[in-house]
């Protein structure tokens, strides 16, 4: 069984980005998005207008903390072979509606992909109040979409910066 990561948050976080498990490459380098092809850090330093696919992993956090975005996964633990949300097994959710009620501030989450957005939404149908749900196109390599079209949809969160 995979182990995913804890989630990224401050207590004043207003927008979350939730992705569904990380890939291989994070899992190794236990950093989130680590993938060298991975458009996570080019989308959303686009989004902030910030260069954080340049900057050290500890830097990013940081950004992503001054900016009051955090991140996490639906999932924290499975069973998969190779890094595809397709292979994804037996997985246990992480608790987001748990996450969610201690984020007074929390606006908006946007999903990071189909599976993300698919399971992430029946996760927090129990919480009283929603905050915005995002669906995003997957940062992945695997999802081929060009560049500008995913950007396109993710400067959506910007509504909430």
């Amino acid at each position: 069984m995979l182990q995913g990561f804890a989630p990224v948050v401050g207590p004043n976080t207003h927008t979350m980005i939730l992705g569904s498990f990380p890939g291989e490459a994070s899992l190794d380098a236990a950093q989130y998005y680590a993938h060298p092809r991975n458009q996570f850090w080019r989308l959303l330093g686009d989004v902030l207008r910030r260069p954080l696919a340049e900057l050290p992993y500890a830097e990013r956090l940081a950004r992503l903390g001054e900016s009051r975005i955090g991140v996490w996964d639906i999932i924290t633990g499975c069973e998969r072979v190779g890094s595809l949300d397709g292979n994804i097994r037996d997985h246990a959710p992480n608790d987001l509606a748990a996450l969610a009620e201690t984020l007074p501030d929390l606006q908006a989450i946007g999903f990071n992909g189909g599976t993300a957005a698919r399971i992430g939404a029946r996760q927090l149908g129990g919480i009283g109040k929603l905050p915005e749900l995002i669906p995003l196109p997957s940062s992945s390599p695997a999802h081929t979409r060009p560049f500008a079209e995913k950007l396109e949809d993710w400067l959506k969160l910007r509504t909430y910066l």
